[in-house]
């Protein structure tokens, strides 16, 4: 069976999720954000094939270089085993992204789309433009995607669509 696992682990001051996503005892890590010796604990004998940031923040990329040496690898290259888009997303930071896995109807929005509400845009390189633009973006993906945020916890992306209105 060809069945994606997904481990949200919890790290940081900020709550931040990281994301170990396993298939065939392949995995990657998503936005390893603090707390390398927590993270670790989940990885156990899997195989990190990969390691993709979803923005720039500091409590996104704590333990990245960490990772990066210990499995050689540089975040956001090419990953083989699994089948996934990226998505341009900017709104939060400039350089915002969302990774979708088509196949399994899940998406890693990271602080572009949060459950029930959108990322903060008064912080450097936040554009409210470019939200709308993200919003509108990603309205035209399937409403029964599960979006797994950067904080909090997961939610469907048709539930959110409705309330895109009011988040900007």
């Amino acid at each position: 069976m060809n069945q994606i696992t997904i481990n949200k682990i919890v790290v940081g001051e900020l709550a931040e999720n990281c994301y170990l996503i396993e298939k065939n005892n392949n995995a990657i890590l998503i936005d390893p954000g603090d707390e390398y010796e927590k993270i670790e604990d989940k990885i156990n004998d899997l195989n990190i094939v990969g390691i993709l940031l979803t923005h720039d923040h500091f409590d996104h990329i704590g333990a990245l270089s960490y990772f990066e040496k210990k499995y050689n690898l540089k975040h956001n290259s090419e990953i083989d085993f699994f089948d996934y888009e990226i998505i341009s997303t900017p709104g939060h930071t400039k350089d915002s992204l969302t990774f979708y896995f088509p196949k399994e109807k899940i998406m890693f929005t990271g602080d572009f789309l949060f459950k029930g509400t959108v990322g903060r845009m008064d912080l450097p390189g936040g554009n409210i433009n470019d939200m709308k633009n993200s919003l509108e973006l990603i309205s035209k993906y399937p409403n029964d995607i599960v979006i797994y945020p950067g904080h909090g916890e997961k939610s469907i992306l048709g539930i959110e669509k409705n309330y895109f209105k009011y988040y900007i």
